[in-house]
């Protein structure tokens, strides 16, 4: 019970690795709050997602947050706030993808990853922090960056760069913050097996003349590990940066990749 009693906010939190985390927060005692923009599925993570006791029922709520509006971010924190009393844990891990080769990539993808994942993020985190700093008992703030950040990828030029302020900003937040005991951290996972995936393969097929599925295969047997990541391989990672453990661990981001990439 490494989390106990702990409020968790997971961005992204109704799907995939977000909602792995979810489910391992909850098994760690935490109460989580579910944030999302698509509400169908929110409704799907409450009624299938907690295992256990009605009281396990009791510390998990659903709340709608698109991050691309700020007065949807403040209504995120208000409503955790009032139901939970306050935000210990932010997991930052909605984002969006999208892929084209460099003189293709349309004006309109460029500002919506930039959008969702860079500016979305920064602004949940203040919003967040600045919670954590009026309640004055600190916090972990933790940010979902990817291996796509750590180098450039040919037809995912706008992603990539995404993903590389995300690790920026953790390191710049985490500099800042650390002197009101809240702690920015990051993980940057590699290939992951989600629905996601599926439409990265569909496009990958596209831009790069391969049948369906090949992509996928190709990039799990790539993998040092010998397979593509689930997202509940990134669950443990969360609890540790999360929890006390991880006092002393200041503006890093993880690699949790399969052995991907070293840095």
């Amino acid at each position: 019970m490494k989390l106990n009693n702990k409020v968790a906010v997971i961005t992204g939190g109704a799907r995939g690795i977000g909602l792995a985390i979810a489910q391992r927060y909850l098994a760690e005692g935490a109460r989580v709050a579910l944030a999302d923009i698509d509400e169908t599925a929110i409704d799907e993570a409450l009624a299938t997602l907690p295992e256990g006791s009605d009281e396990v029922r009791e510390r998990l709520m659903g709340v709608r947050l698109d991050v691309g509006e700020r007065a949807s971010i403040d209504a995120m924190v208000t409503a955790v706030s009032e139901r939970f009393g306050g935000i210990d844990i932010l997991v930052n891990n909605a984002a969006v993808f999208d892929m084209a080769p460099v003189l293709e990539v349309s004006e309109a993808s460029f500002d919506r990853q930039f959008a969702v994942n860079v500016k979305g993020l920064f602004f949940t985190l203040q919003a967040v922090a600045k919670a954590m700093v009026a309640r004055g008992e600190g916090g972990t703030i933790i940010n979902m960056a990817s291996q796509a950040g750590r180098r450039g990828e040919a037809l995912v030029s706008t992603y990539c760069a995404t993903k590389a302020a995300v690790i920026s900003l953790t390191q710049s937040c985490g500099l800042d913050l650390i002197r009101h005991g809240i702690r920015v951290n990051g993980i940057s996972p590699g290939v992951v097996d989600t629905p996601m995936w599926d439409e990265v393969d569909a496009l990958f097929a596209r831009f790069e003349n391969r049948p369906l599925g090949e992509k996928k295969r190709l990039v799990g047997e790539a993998v040092p590990c010998g397979r593509m990541g689930r997202p509940e391989d990134h669950a443990g990672a969360a609890v540790f940066l999360a929890s006390d453990d991880s006092d002393y661990v200041v503006a890093q981001t993880l690699n949790v990749d399969g052995g991907n990439w070293m840095s």
